[in-house]
């Protein structure tokens, strides 16, 4: 692979970061927070937006109603959740930052965003354009395909089917070139010889449903996200793209389970508010959301989504810390791939 040594040290730091059983990163660390907070002035005084930059099958949607649901538990403050899907989380960050910066409005990001800015320094960077309320869910990505395939069963199978192909066999993928997906593929790919054509879905719901329906051959996907593939038995995961295999895997083979040396990049997401907000309200919502994450029906949630098997939890200044290492790790990425960074 002819990126792989040039993003090694800042892989194996970020792969450290994720990984480790830091104490300040411990689950529900936010358990030390005050169980309330005076609202500033009142606020708010009204219902909160949430602009979520994907459609709400996925994901993205998913973790924000949850989270939603979790902040309205605690303060009793309602937030509606607004969809703006499109550009792989473009046209979502274009809209919340052309919004008024009163902390009425919030928004779910991915690390979508952090790739972004690490390609074109001219779009906002997430760890000083906006204020990380909080990162509440990393998690890895694995390869399904159809339970009943019969084809190939396994990841040997698959890489020797694929192969025979010459080009034509297919998985499901998002659309976004630089993307964290389509950057691990191309790890795959280079390391295996493999040529699989990638389709493009910037919505969760067909991205699964072409594999379900066999328009597809696989689907490159995190676990939480098609959990209810898994246990209605339609999908099954053939790779997992860790080091190591977790308990919840066991019989899934590992990265090195099949020879495959690189560090694996990580889908993480958050929640932020405009960092020209008033002070006050900003505090307010650091604590809102960051207690929230400790709230039962939001670990519950996160625990169904196998989003405990690394650590998820980063506070503001943790937040700031991942997005920067993410940011320089993709910028050597792109380099190396001979892509132009601004």
């Amino acid at each position: 692979m002819n990126f792989r040594k040039t993003m090694a040290a800042s892989a194996i730091t970020l792969a450290t970061t994720l990984l480790s059983a830091n104490v300040a990163y411990a689950a529900c660390a936010t358990d030390g927070l005050p169980s309330s907070m005076a609202k500033p002035d009142g606020y708010p005084a009204r219902a909160l937006t949430m602009v979520v930059p994907y459609g709400p099958a996925g994901g993205s949607g998913q973790v924000a109603q949850a989270m939603a649901q979790a902040v309205s538990d605690l303060t009793g403050v309602s937030i509606n959740r607004d969809h703006k899907p499109g550009g792989s989380g473009t046209v979502g960050m274009t809209a919340y930052m052309a919004s008024p910066a009163d902390g009425y409005a919030v928004m779910e990001h991915i690390d979508d965003a952090s790739s972004a800015h690490a390609l074109d320094s001219g779009r906002p960077n997430p760890a000083t354009d906006l204020i990380p309320l909080v990162t509440s869910q990393i998690t890895f990505s694995q390869i399904y395909i159809r339970t009943d395939e019969d084809r190939f069963t396994d990841w040997e199978s698959f890489v020797k089917w694929v192969t025979a192909q010459n080009g034509r066999a297919t998985i499901a993928n998002v659309s976004k070139e630089g993307s964290m997906e389509r950057v691990n593929m191309k790890f795959i790919t280079d390391a295996t010889g493999m040529q699989i054509q990638q389709i493009s879905f910037d919505k969760g719901a067909p991205r699964y449903g072409a594999l379900a329906g066999g328009q597809v051959d696989a689907l490159f996907e995190q676990p939480g996200d098609v959990r209810k593939f898994m246990d209605a038995g339609k999908f099954k995961p053939i790779l997992t793209l860790l080091k190591e295999r977790p308990a919840a895997f066991a019989d899934v083979p590992s990265l090195t389970d099949v020879a495959l040396d690189f560090d694996p990049l990580y889908r993480f997401r958050g929640f932020y508010v405009h960092k020209d907000a008033p002070a006050d309200r900003v505090k307010w919502l650091q604590w809102a959301f960051q207690k929230a994450y400790c709230q039962p029906s939001y670990q519950k949630y996160n625990e169904s989504k196998y989003m405990t098997l690394i650590e998820s939890f980063r506070d503001t200044q943790g937040s700031r810390d991942l997005i920067n290492q993410t940011v320089a790790q993709y910028r050597e990425v792109y380099k190396s791939m001979g892509l132009e960074v601004k």
